[in-house]
Order: C-alpha cells, then sequence, then structure tokens
C-alpha cells in the first residue's frame, strides 16, 4: 500500500481512492501510478497513525514540499489529514500543499477554511471551468450544478486563511475564451491563476 511517493523531488502523501467527481482528465484514468509509486490504488485507507508512521520514516528535510495528493480527494479525509498537518508542524517547517477539487465545504457538510489556519502554506484548487454547466460535463460531481459555486465560494473564505491560494483549470476542452473567463473568476476569488498542461499518459 503506498502512502507516500516521490515526483519530481516533492513528497507526496496519497489517503484516499475517495472522490465525488470523475473527471474526465484524471491521471488515474489513465494508469495505476504516479512518480516513483507503482500503484496508488489503496486496498483500505490507512489509518492517521499509519500515515504519520509512514512519515517519519522520511527525511523531509530532503524535499521542498509536502503535497496531499493522491488518487482521490484529500478533503474526503479532512480531519485525518490536519490531524497529520498538526503533526508535521510539531516536527518540521516544510512547506505544506493540498490539491484539491475545493468541494471540501460539500464533502463535509460545513463551512471549512477556517480550520486550514496555521496548518498549510497552499491549497491548490481545480477550477477546470468557467461555468457551473461547463464544470458538470466535464468533471462529473455527484453534487452537480451545485459544485462550480461551491468551489469559488470555498476558495473565497480560504483565502482568508492560507497563504497562498491558487486556481487551476486544464488546458484541455477549454477555449481561449473560456480560459479567460477562468482567469476572470480567480482573481475575483482573490487566487493566483495557473494553467495546468494536460497529460494524457
Amino acid at each position: 500500500m503506498t502512502i507516500s511517493y516521490v515526483l519530481g523531488g516533492k513528497l507526496y502523501l496519497n489517503l484516499t481512492n475517495r472522490c465525488p467527481n470523475a473527471c474526465d482528465f484524471c491521471l488515474r484514468t489513465h494508469g495505476d501510478g504516479v512518480g516513483d509509486a507503482s500503484s496508488l490504488w489503496l486496498e483500505r485507507e490507512p489509518t492517521r497513525e499509519e500515515i504519520w508512521a509512514d512519515l517519519q520514516k522520511r527525511d523531509l528535510t530532503q524535499y521542498p514540499e509536502l503535497i496531499f495528493c493522491g488518487y482521490g480527494e484529500p478533503t474526503c479525509r479532512l480531519e485525518d489529514m490536519l490531524w497529520v498537518c498538526r503533526k508535521i508542524r510539531e516536527i518540521s517547517s516544510i512547506s505544506i500543499r493540498i490539491n484539491t477539487n475545493g468541494l471540501c465545504d460539500l464533502i463535509n457538510g460545513r463551512s471549512t477554511a477556517q480550520e486550514f489556519d496555521g496548518l498549510v502554506d497552499t491549497i491548490s484548487i481545480s477550477l477546470n471551468a468557467p461555468t457551473a454547466e461547463k464544470y458538470d460535463a466535464i468533471c462529473h460531481s455527484q453534487y452537480g450544478l451545485e459544485a462550480f459555486p461551491a468551489i469559488l465560494k470555498f476558495t473565497r473564505a480560504v483565502s482568508f486563511f492560507v497563504p497562498q491560494v491558487v486556481l487551476s483549470v486544464v488546458d484541455k476542452d477549454l477555449t481561449r475564451r473560456e480560459i479567460a473567463e477562468c482567469e476572470r473568476l480567480c482573481k475575483e476569488a482573490g487566487a493566483i491563476f495557473r494553467v495546468r498542461e494536460y497529460i494524457p499518459d
């Protein structure tokens, strides 16, 4: 069972395979592994203690960043993820990033932005579309048309508690005009805009 793995010299944590979306461009639809991990599919979700034990085998000084991102949405395990962040903060100043679909509030049934305060350096949120309808067509969220406005609301809220918030889009199935509209929404939400290259395999 792969909990931590390395990609591009950075350390990643794979907490869950659960996700409320089924995005057309998701890496997990194209293969089993990423970086030095042959497979990121979990037989079961590791406990928070198992995650911490796995991390303690790593020398955190060897990595510029630790990123919560695997073959699932890390905020599906919000409490466990933040518990791990607190443990890391006790022993290391490593930069912590969360790669997320931004649906944390809907997943957990409450406003969650303040819970990241002091624990996370960067949150990277996948916006991926300029409208709720386009988002639903690309990402196939279980939340339907509620998903898109929830992402923007979460982005605005979490910007008050996390030093760097990034909104990103994948350059697949989007026109230049649509990407420009995504950038406008990003600026309104107070986030940094990033266009990610689509990687088919």
